[in-house]
């Protein structure tokens, strides 16, 4: 099969594959949970009886579809693997009775990140660039390892957090992924299977956006959130752009981020120091409950502010 059949295969076999699975959702009366609404999050009372961990369906769409057309290379094979565990961890919690706690699934990312942090190394090496200057780094193999296990840590919650607006999610995604695509091509540091696993995640998430976009059928829940935030970090370092994700995932990170690092300092702390006392975060809520924006106007902001983002950077990768 030549390189281009297999790049056009994944495309439109995730896209087709995927509509298909969403539209009928086979098994989804029994095996899918129903959101329950967010306890802090702004408006999402209007969510509450939706289907949610669909993000299992269009998770298992996109693997598959990978597998068939990527290139034999077994690194790959072990971190899709790692991606669909994140998608399952999510998908029980999402049909469980009772959320499970922040720290169980913040131990379970722990030690899905540490384990993709070390085969990574060890399957694809630790040779990176700086995406803007395409200036390779030499990074100790260990010290490589750690950031790649905190990399994935961040992004899983970021991603997560972000998943909270009616496209939001899928949208940001989507964007990320054809900036980086974009920005290796022209560093030379993607192949077919980087092309095939870029695009394929791009085509699922286009499938699902038909049901997500305002007012959304069905949610993607944490099935989906955390599988494509583990995805995000390995496509990064996969393309050997892992830096690349303080820029092009600065939109998770400032709209997802900050209500993790919020949080998190508020716990360690025990609410002795809390940051950013003003802004209610997610920042997706302080849009809508302080600016008094629509679920449409928010995911417009978001997505304009993140497509700005994106065309700059590219924009400094091609003239430098």
């Amino acid at each position: 099969m030549s390189d281009i059949a297999r790049i056009v295969g994944a495309s439109l076999s995730g896209l087709i594959l995927c509509f298909i699975m969403l539209y009928f959702l086979p098994g989804g009366k029994k095996i899918l949970g129903h959101d329950r609404g967010r306890k802090f999050a702004i408006g999402s009372e209007v969510n509450i009886g939706k289907p949610t961990g669909v993000g299992i369906y269009f998770t298992l769409v996109f693997i598959v579809v990978s597998c068939i057309f990527c290139q034999v290379d077994i690194g790959i094979y072990i971190m899709l693997f790692l991606t669909l565990i994140m998608s399952v961890i999510g998908f029980l919690d999402d049909r469980a009775k009772t959320p499970w706690g922040e720290y169980s699934k913040g131990a379970l990312d722990f030690v899905i990140a540490l384990i993709g942090g070390i085969l990574l190394v060890n399957f694809f090496g630790y040779a990176v660039i700086l995406g803007i200057t395409g200036t390779p780094v030499e990074i100790n193999i260990a010290l490589y390892a750690i950031l790649a296990c905190i990399l994935f840590v961040v992004s899983i919650n970021a991603t997560n957090a972000t998943d909270g607006v009616d496209g939001l999610s899928g949208t940001l995604t989507i964007l990320t992924l054809i900036t980086s695509i974009v920005a290796a091509a022209i560093r030379g540091t993607i192949n077919t299977n980087g092309l095939v696993l870029g695009l394929g995640l791009i085509a699922v998430l286009v499938s699902y956006l038909w049901f997500n976009h305002f007012p959304s059928k069905m949610l993607m829940g944490d099935a989906g959130s955390r599988a494509i935030g583990f995805f995000i970090a390995f496509y990064l370092m996969y393309i050997k752009m892992p830096f690349a994700y303080l820029i092009i995932c600065l939109p998770f990170l400032i709209d997802g981020g900050l209500s993790i690092l919020k949080i998190t300092i508020g716990r360690l702390t025990k609410k002795k120091i809390i940051i950013l006392k003003n802004l209610i975060t997610p920042v997706h809520d302080h849009l809508k409950k302080k600016k008094g924006f629509s679920v449409p106007k928010t995911w417009l902001t978001i997505c304009l502010c993140a497509l700005i983002i994106d065309v700059i950077y590219i924009l400094l990768v091609s003239l430098t």
